[in-house]
């Protein structure tokens, strides 16, 4: 979405949130009708408006800088994140409190066609009962708590992953080989150093075989990784550190001076690719070769359906046997669903990330939710059609919404296996 739509979509909700104050503070007033410290009731009802409305216009006259080549701090985050939370907590407790009005509209119309004539006149409406703020106070707290967990502590709420994948044709010196597999890193977005480190170690204990990063280094510019330089270039393998681009890296959602100070950005942020330690892989192969045998590991600039489209797998496989156990680096999950998994050369396995699962969601054994996937078909996990496989990782940090509820930060694991035993991927989740 371009900025000049993105603004309107946002003048429309702060509107929205601005109705929705009006109706938390006739609720909170009712809430506080009876206290006697007129000072307290002052301070929870006009200091709801004062703190509400502070964002909201923080926001508004802040957002231009969004868009510059500053991009979105993480002040600028922790302002729509607080935002975002005031919102979700002011539908709470206005929908517990329109079902109490309801109520009362209904009350009112039959009191009035069915109470005696000779009784003494009284409101249409009858007063809002303290109860239904009560009952939505309580109501609005869970939205509003989770929310600020989600950015006080679950942001940073790191899970391993882990996946093993049998095939019948994977050579059998790499029997048993693992990847270790990070993606949508957003630096721009990280507030907290320790607890970054905390995901990189994770990530350095699995001792994996092969590294693989699959795009959204930054959030826009090239100067957002360079605090993390030191952290995430620990990341090491045997058998070498692999990277690809991702929508984010090539800086299209922010101004710039002009097309040659992007284009410079682009470098600059490929040179601290290879600073890292990690070899970009731009529409080309390699062999990883183990004891005398191969496979090959591919990479793609970033094709999205509704993203920059610049990858070409047709390029990328160029030169690439087609008998050869193969694995692909692709940011966005939809060029697995429109282009991979039809393409006349086999994939064995695709790696992307991307969606983040909306950073929000529900996990369990027996269900499995975020709002991400009325957008996306794949959108975290491992996904087998025809035994080719995709696996999607959650992403390990965030952007815009700086926290993470339900869906947290991700360290992926792949376990390569020969079959003769199931096909099917095997999933464990730590």
């Amino acid at each position: 979405m371009h900025g000049s739509g993105f603004f309107t979509v946002f003048l429309i909700i702060a509107a929205v949130s601005l109705l929705l104050d009006w109706y938390v503070f006739a609720g909170l007033r009712t809430l506080t009708y009876y206290w006697e410290s007129v000072k307290l009731k002052h301070l929870v009802t006009f200091g709801y408006l004062f703190i509400a409305m502070g964002v909201a216009i923080t926001l508004l006259f802040d957002f231009g800088s969004f868009r510059t080549a500053k991009g979105m701090t993480p002040l600028h985050e922790w302002l729509l994140s607080i935002f975002l939370t005031l919102l979700f907590t002011k539908l709470f407790f206005v929908l517990i409190l329109f079902f109490g009005d309801l109520w009362r509209f209904f009350y009112g119309i039959v009191n009035y066609f069915v109470k005696p004539k000779s009784r003494a006149p009284a409101p249409f409406f009858p007063a809002r009962r303290k109860f239904i703020s009560q009952v939505a106070i309580v109501v609005a707290a869970v939205p509003f708590t989770s929310f600020f967990y989600a950015m006080l502590k679950g942001k940073y709420n790191f899970k391993l992953h882990k996946e093993t994948l049998y095939f019948n044709d994977l050579p059998e010196a790499f029997d048993g080989f693992t990847i270790t597999q990070i993606s949508d890193v957003h630096s721009g977005s990280f507030d907290n150093t320790a607890a970054v480190q905390r995901g990189i170690d994770m990530a350095k204990a699995q001792k994996s075989d092969l590294f693989v990063f699959t795009g959204d280094l930054v959030n826009d510019a090239a100067w957002e990784i360079k605090p993390y330089m030191d952290h995430f270039s620990q990341l090491r393998a045997p058998y070498g550190q692999f990277s690809i681009l991702g929508n984010h890296d090539y800086g299209d959602y922010i101004n710039w001076n002009s097309d040659a100070e992007k284009a410079a950005n682009l470098e600059e942020l490929k040179r601290h690719h290879k600073e890292l330690g990690y070899r970009l892989l731009l529409d080309e192969n390699v062999e990883i070769e183990k004891d005398g045998q191969k496979l090959s590991l591919i990479g793609v600039q970033n094709w999205g359906r509704s993203f920059i489209k610049l990858g070409d797998l047709d390029k990328a496989l160029k030169g690439v046997d087609k008998d050869a156990f193969k694995i692909l680096l692709s940011h966005d999950p939809t060029h697995w669903e429109e282009k991979v998994r039809y393409h006349p050369t086999t994939i064995h396995l695709t790696l992307s990330g991307h969606t983040h699962g909306a950073q929000f969601g529900v996990e369990t054994s027996h269900l499995k939710w975020s709002p991400v996937q009325y957008v996306y078909l794949d959108w975290a996990g491992l996904i087998n059609e025809k035994n080719r496989y995709l696996y999607v990782n959650r992403g390990f940090g965030f952007l815009a919404f700086s926290g993470r509820l339900g869906i947290w930060p991700e360290v992926t694991v792949i376990t390569l296996k020969k079959s003769g035993r199931p096909k099917d991927g095997k999933s464990e989740s730590v």
